[in-house]
């Protein structure tokens, strides 16, 4: 029975390059996925094409297609990534730039468009919030930009024409695997039981070293081997469905069946219905089985038809962070990182600082879990503290004012302050919306190289 095996090259924006490169080299693989958008990713990257128009894909582009580019050539390696961002035709055109700058020949880049939908955002703007509950139109803040969450039918479109790199902007995160199964075993878009299982093999790779052991670690309870070489998973897909998960033998990491259910409930809100533009893949009844070292198999999982919609992500400036941290050692830090706090809440008070919210932690003490739970598991008082102060304000000059009463400390505060740094950030925040599927068309355009 045929079986696709495909790859998972990074799990987000800034992952490594070197598992990706291996898996290349080493795994027979079919395809290879880099998944690198989160949900303000394309936010930020429209700030970026807004100053620059040939801008706007994944940062990282460049670097990793430097890398993978010429194994691609060499292994036959189908490549699809989300990289592309607020960009995908400028980052085509770069990956073709790229290639024949190597000397490579006979490659097909696709890009997969029809995601962006900023230009229509007005006649969205009774649609509810799902963050807020409110329509749209009452959510405050300029708004950057709104990207439609599209399944997998221009990647199939893209492959059914030859393409061996795709390049997408804000699709699915699964679809990048639906994409691939799709077409290689001729399934249906109707076919809802065999999307659901493709669902699944998307869900668990797309976070790459998640699944093969990286997030799941807990030294003396959950050991992982050799984290430093930590390993890149790969799905072995069936016509039937049949799905195993696993990894390169002689790398670090280990696919197990708890590895795998923790990435499985990743983001899951209900088991029965995980909504994605394809399918609503029903988790439900899904099983894990070890069948061989770093070897589990996957069953149990089917879907049902789509809700009709896709879920939009719209950008939009919301707020600025000022934030400024100092330390404290010794027997009474604990006790002057305290009173520093007290000085801090009492001078923004005095010079009028507007803020929205306003948050002072004891790093190292309770900065996760705040003192409710902190004060229940603390064993000693710390001999080292780092105080953290953080404001919410709407404008820079108030977010200014907090790092900067945090670093006359050093001179106006308790005993023996150190380290303090201070820093402002602009907030660019995330609204979603659902928006009927009709509304939304998908372009594939292809750049082919030495031919």
């Amino acid at each position: 029975m045929k079986t696709i095996r495909i790859g998972s090259g990074a799990g987000y924006g800034g992952d490594r390059i070197e598992p990706a490169v291996d898996l290349m080299e080493r795994g027979s693989l079919d395809y290879i996925i880099f998944e690198c958008l989160a949900e303000r990713t394309i936010a930020l990257a429209q700030l970026r094409k807004s100053k620059d128009p040939d801008k706007g894909y994944n940062d990282l582009f460049e670097y990793r297609m430097q890398r993978i580019l010429p194994v691609l050539a060499r292994k036959k390696v189908k490549v699809i990534t989300n990289m592309g961002a607020a960009n995908p035709l400028s980052a085509m055109r770069k990956a073709a730039e790229m290639a024949e700058s190597l000397g490579l020949r006979g490659l097909k880049i696709a890009a997969v468009t029809g995601d962006d939908v900023f230009d229509r955002l007005d006649r969205y703007a009774d649609c509810t919030v799902i963050e807020t509950g409110q329509p749209l139109r009452a959510l405050q803040g300029e708004k950057l930009s709104a990207n439609a969450y599209i399944g997998a039918a221009g990647i199939v479109e893209a492959l059914q024409n030859g393409a061996d790199v795709i390049i997408t902007g804000r699709v699915a995160d699964p679809a990048l695997v639906v994409g691939p199964l799709v077409y290689e075993f001729g399934y249906s878009f109707e076919d809802y039981d065999m999307l659901g299982k493709c669902t699944i093999a998307g869900h668990l790779l797309e976070c790459a070293g998640q699944v093969t052991g990286g997030y799941f670690c807990d030294p003396g309870k959950k050991d992982v081997p050799e984290l430093w070489n930590l390993g890149f998973p790969i799905a072995e897909f069936s016509e039937d469905g049949g799905l195993v998960i696993t990894k390169l033998s002689r790398t670090g990491g280990v696919v197990n069946e708890m590895t795998c259910k923790e990435q499985i409930v990743y983001e899951l809100q209900d088991p029965a219905h995980y909504f994605t533009p394809d399918c609503t893949a029903d988790f439900s009844g899904v099983a894990v089985h070890q069948e061989g070292k770093d070897r589990v198999r996957v069953t149990g999982v089917t879907g049902r038809r789509h809700n009709g919609m896709y879920k939009t992500s719209i950008g939009y400036r919301d707020c600025w962070i000022g934030e400024g941290q100092i330390s404290y050692g010794g027997s009474t830090a604990l006790a002057r990182a305290r009173l520093a706090a007290e000085i801090i809440r009492k001078r923004l008070e005095i010079v009028g600082c507007a803020y929205e919210e306003l948050r002072i932690d004891e790093m190292g003490v309770n900065a996760l879990y705040r003192d409710a739970v902190s004060s229940r598991i603390a064993e000693a008082p710390p001999v080292e503290v780092r105080l953290r102060v953080a404001a919410r304000t709407k404008d820079r000059a108030n977010a200014e004012i907090i790092g900067n009463e945090v670093e006359a400390l050093y001179t106006n505060g308790p005993a023996g302050g150190g380290g303090a740094v201070k820093s402002v950030r602009e907030i660019i925040s995330i609204a979603s919306i659902l928006i009927p599927r009709e509304d939304v068309q998908i372009h594939v355009e292809y750049k082919e190289v030495g031919v």
